[in-house]
């Protein structure tokens, strides 16, 4: 059993790429939460799958696309009402050589990690400027912290992410409005098992984390429901990274 937070009760959050992985577990931490949870993802099947096994709000569209990306927030705060959570989750971290992207790859990439939580911020920051107050959690990623390679533009995605929610937390801070990033480390979704999990980096993870545990989606969703709960009143620009002590 995890904390509860009287607060998000009746709440309106909305999530990013929620269907599946780090996402869901959002979805379900906050329904469980007793809030008023819609999500958008591009999987219309999984998404709706999870929607209907917790009674959420479900909204299938591309976040790629602005304008689709627009009238998902619109339909789901028609239904739920004005939206004072929101967690910008949805991100890929397909790996790409630095002298094989092109400058479709590089927009796609930028438009795929970080695009999106610009403008869903900014589709929602009217409702909580009008309510007197609500939080955005951004996702970013230790990967700019460490400095990894192999995925240079989802690494400059993530750092701007961070620089975004900084920014954002500045601006709205007067309207009580609280801007906070959440940076995980290797997270054991579904994704992560079947395309990188390997002995040898299973091994590697090990050794660097403190934590000699899996962090597994509940790990992190724990924290943004912290940072979006009034908990958190005092937090804001920070960037909080959940990694097992790996950075």
């Amino acid at each position: 059993m995890g904390a509860s937070y009287p607060d998000l009760r009746e709440k309106s959050v909305v999530v990013t790429g929620g269907a599946s992985g780090i996402g869901a577990a959002m979805v379900e931490a906050f329904a469980g939460q007793g809030a008023k949870v819609g999500f958008i993802d591009l999987d219309a099947a999984a998404g709706a799958a999870l929607a209907e096994r917790l009674g959420v709000r479900f909204e299938a569209a591309d976040l790629r696309d602005t304008e689709a990306l627009r009238g998902a927030i619109g339909r789901l705060r028609d239904a739920l009402g004005p939206i004072t959570g929101l967690v910008n989750n949805a991100a890929r971290d397909d790996r790409h050589a630095t002298l094989e992207v092109t400058p479709e790859y590089f927009d796609e990439r930028i438009a795929t990690n970080f695009r999106h939580q610009f403008f869903a911020s900014q589709a929602v920051l009217p409702d909580m400027r009008a309510a007197g107050g609500g939080a955005i959690v951004c996702m970013s990623s230790i990967v700019p912290i460490l400095g990894m390679g192999g995925m240079p533009v989802y690494a400059a995605a993530k750092s701007a992410t961070v620089g975004m929610a900084r920014s954002l937390a500045r601006d709205f801070g007067p309207d009580n409005v609280r801007v906070n990033v959440i940076s995980p480390g290797w997270i054991m979704t579904e994704r992560q098992l079947t395309m990188w999990l390997t002995p040898e980096a299973d091994a590697m993870r090990a050794e660097r984390q403190a934590l000699k545990k899996r962090l597994m989606p509940a790990d992190v969703a724990r924290v943004a429901l912290f940072l979006i709960s009034e908990e958190s009143g005092g937090i804001t620009g920070q960037n909080h990274i959940v990694d097992g002590g790996w950075v």
